[in-house]
């Protein structure tokens, strides 16, 4: 495997982690079980970025559409799953210096879930080499739908609007935009994920499902990366 250009690097990479129920059935398994394996993607995913020197990986783990139109049964699945990582990795992650925040509403979230994301937005890392954000309950337009709320309620006059007036509201505030999207999965499209932040992002889509998404496959990623020529309309 050739080495990696640490100056061609993204920062801050986010990953839109698409495939887990399609991996369960073409193996004849319960759904539950692909996100499963999904969440020990996650973990390699984690590991390899930190490996390969990126500082910052959000991943769209469950949006505000999955909540409302996937079955009760698979969401209470993803609850308890969520309730298991932590308890089993993202503990363990945040000893090891992985600052943790989530990103969503809490509203209709079950109470447990809610107690799960208080304990982690509390918990400061302290000298954290690397951020994992993690998009829960989370959707794109709704993020900037609230990002306006709280702008209107400071009763900021119109001219002093600005684009960094809606940035400093949105949940990404004080981070980089990613410079690199990644979609696993075969699908070519957002999902509502990081709408404003994408603006200028590249975006990288492969056929490998997520469950199978390994170092590899990352490797192939930051490879087309660094190919990318990126010049912000200039």
């Amino acid at each position: 495997m050739s080495k990696l250009d640490s100056n061609n690097i993204p920062s801050h990479i986010a990953i839109i982690m698409d495939g887990n129920r399609r991996w369960a059935r073409v193996r004849h398994l319960p759904d539950l079980k692909g996100h499963e394996e999904g969440h020990e993607a996650l973990e390699r995913t984690v590991r390899t970025a930190r490996d390969f020197g990126v500082q910052i990986v959000t991943v769209y783990a469950l949006s505000t559409e999955n909540v409302k139109e996937r079955s009760k049964s698979e969401i209470a699945g993803l609850f308890n799953l969520l309730k298991k990582t932590y308890l089993n990795k993202l503990k363990v992650w945040m000893k090891e210096g992985v600052e943790i925040d989530m990103l969503g509403e809490m509203a209709g979230l079950p109470v447990f879930v809610k107690k799960i994301i208080a304990d982690i937005q509390k918990k400061h890392t302290q000298n954290a080499t690397f951020k994992l954000n993690i998009a829960f309950n989370y959707g794109g337009k709704r993020e900037i739908l609230q990002a306006i709320e709280k702008i209107l309620k400071s009763k900021v006059t119109p001219k002093k609007v600005s684009e960094e007036t809606l940035r400093e509201n949105l949940y990404t505030n004080g981070q980089p935009d990613p410079e690199l999207v990644i979609r696993t999965g075969g699908r070519s499209r957002l999902s509502n994920f990081l709408l404003w932040q994408t603006a200028y992002s590249e975006f990288y889509f492969t056929k490998t499902l997520w469950p199978d998404f390994n170092k590899k496959e990352f490797k192939k990623a930051l490879d087309w990366y660094k190919n990318q020529k990126r010049n912000f309309g200039k």
